[in-house]
């Protein structure tokens, strides 16, 4: 596991000086408690100045989950995909949730930066938040870009860079099922381990059988032998 005190990979000077990050706090090991990775990506506004990641911290924060950190960076493609795949490698979080740079816009490269990174994507995590976000806003939800899904067991969420947006998607879909999806990623692994035990405690069974099988025949031979009369095995 790469520590977070790690850097990112070489970026532009642009992409460096946009970047800035900030411990939160530390995650508990209460289940239903999620350690949350927040990373920002915009290059007009500051962390101190940043909206989304403000509404996302309170709405978490609400929601008893804790946001173990939080990072600001430029729009650069190469950088956000190493600060995620960075943020996704720390022991302490369990969701990595991305605000900004989603849309169709020619610099808004986060979805582009992040799919590469995600091994089991949840498709229907983009189609709930359109559905949540035509009923809120209308026909522009035609404008908005989202992808959710999992890589290492960790979630993985790019939200667009709208306040409202964000928090919208983390109101009514990541606070409500986030933990659920976190167990299901986790859980699938570990009963993938127990079925693979399984089957190897398995693997001389069949083995085993066929030699009780022929120790019994043996000895069901032997004592007929002994027990016969002239004749073999059949009645005098």
């Amino acid at each position: 596991m790469n520590e977070s005190s790690e850097s990112p990979s070489e970026s532009s000077p642009a992409d460096t000086a946009a970047e800035s990050t900030t411990e939160v706090t530390e995650a508990t090991e209460t289940p239903n408690t999620l350690g949350i990775g927040l990373v920002t990506v915009a290059d007009d506004r500051t962390l101190e100045s940043d909206a989304a990641g403000e509404a996302l911290m309170s709405t978490f924060t609400e929601a008893s989950h804790e946001v173990v950190m939080r990072e600001h960076v430029g729009r650069g493609h190469d950088t956000v995909q190493s600060i995620v795949s960075r943020v996704i490698d720390r022991d302490d979080v369990d969701v990595v949730v991305t605000a900004g740079a989603t849309s169709i816009e020619p610099n808004d490269i986060t979805i582009e930066a992040v799919q590469p990174l995600i091994e089991k994507p949840l498709p229907t995590f983009s189609e709930l938040f359109t559905h949540l976000s035509y009923e809120a806003h209308g026909s522009r939800a035609v404008g908005a870009r989202t992808i959710g899904g999992v890589t290492e067991e960790t979630l993985i969420f790019c939200l667009p860079g709208n306040a409202d947006a964000a928090e919208l998607a983390a109101t009514e879909i990541l606070v409500p099922e986030g933990p659920h999806l976190v167990e299901l990623a986790r859980d699938g692994n570990d009963e993938g381990d127990e079925d693979d035990e399984g089957d190897e405690g398995n693997e001389d069974g069949p083995a085993d059988t066929d030699e009780t099988a022929a120790e019994s025949n043996e000895s069901s031979t032997t004592e007929s032998d002994a027990t016969a009369g002239p004749n073999g095995g059949e009645d005098v």
